[in-house]
């Protein structure tokens, strides 16, 4: 079967090559997945450099979730040929195949697309977490979205009206601002041409935002201290400005604020029920149509290179797909 490997760490374009190598096999429990559809998310960049928080050995295939239909089963699981699925892995999405086991795969209903069901499980279960889980997200309260128009920001947007928010969201451009008001968002700001702790404060009437969604880190963790409300909570998702921040702890204090952390691939080890609960919510979720993934392109395989290229660039918004 055809599948992009790195060879080594480093930049993309330099180490990824697309081989022939071996189909795999199903584990004992669990299964072999075609794939029709994979994802790319932040993760992915990080993991061919080799500065993810888990190395793969190399050669190894990047990628962390795709969805497809299961081929072949082990002896032991409990899906069946034909299974339309979700798989979540640490690496391996970007193929043809790809073997998982059981309490990594997720149904998809019928009406779902493969694009879409490729696109759902990392963005949209870290938004859940984020703002179900950990920061207890009430109807009524502001919610303030970084990177709206990123796969995780168009999701958290798409959640926190769900679960009955106002819901500021922050991008850098026009299109990707009517990105975040087509996700659902109250009101938008462009946080290049303006202050978004002084309009923050303004739409809030001086009493800041409850809860900000923080994919970016760096200066926009700074600033989201200066517009944040009383007993606020601030989720720490992500730094994608590629500065990781510091705070004094006074701040902390001073606001009664909480600084929440969100790891979600952790909760595949730790507590992987609260998983499937959380996907059986989304799923919900989608039916009702509270959430729809946001799929930007849709390429070919033999394209991961130049899909990876807009991702890093942030010339997408939304999700990038790649089709084997």
């Amino acid at each position: 079967m055809r599948a992009w490997r790195a060879h080594a760490y480093g930049a993309y374009r330099d180490v990824l090559q697309l081989d022939d190598i071996e189909p795999p096999t199903p584990p004992d429990e669990g299964a072999v997945i075609q794939i029709a559809a994979a994802s790319l998310n932040f993760p992915d960049l990080l993991a061919i450099a080799g500065k993810y928080q888990v190395k793969a050995p190399t050669p190894f295939v990047p990628g962390i979730e795709a969805a497809g239909t299961v081929i072949a089963v082990g002896p032991h699981s409990r899906h069946k040929l034909g299974d339309r699925v979700i798989a979540s892995s640490l690496w391996g999405a970007f193929a043809e195949q790809i073997a998982v086991l059981d309490n990594s795969l997720f149904a998809i209903p019928p009406e779902m697309p493969d694009d879409e069901a490729a696109s759902l499980l990392v963005t949209y279960q870290t938004s859940y977490f984020a703002l179900v889980h950990r920061a207890s997200l009430q109807r009524g309260e502001t919610l303030l979205v970084h990177g709206g128009a990123g796969g995780v920001g168009i999701s958290a947007i798409q959640i926190g009206k769900a679960l009955g928010a106002t819901v500021i969201a922050t991008a850098g451009a026009d299109d990707k601002l009517e990105v975040c008001r087509k996700a659902g968002a109250d009101h938008v700001i462009n946080y290049k041409d303006e202050d978004f702790t002084a309009v923050v404060q303004k739409l809030t009437s001086g009493r800041g935002a409850d809860v900000v969604y923080d994919p970016v880190g760096g200066d926009v963790f700074d600033k989201s201290l200066k517009c944040i409300a009383w007993e606020g909570r601030l989720l720490v998702i992500g730094f994608a400005s590629g500065r990781i921040p510091e705070i004094a702890a006074n701040r902390v204090l001073l606001k009664n604020i909480s600084i929440i952390g969100l790891f979600w691939g952790a909760y595949m080890v730790r507590d992987p029920k609260k998983i499937r609960d959380a996907h059986d919510a989304l799923i919900a979720m989608y039916k009702a149509g509270q959430i729809k993934p946001l799929v930007w392109k849709s390429l070919p395989l033999a394209e991961l290179p130049d899909a990876l290229g807009a991702l890093e660039s942030r010339a997408s918004h939304g999700k990038i797909v790649v089709r084997p």
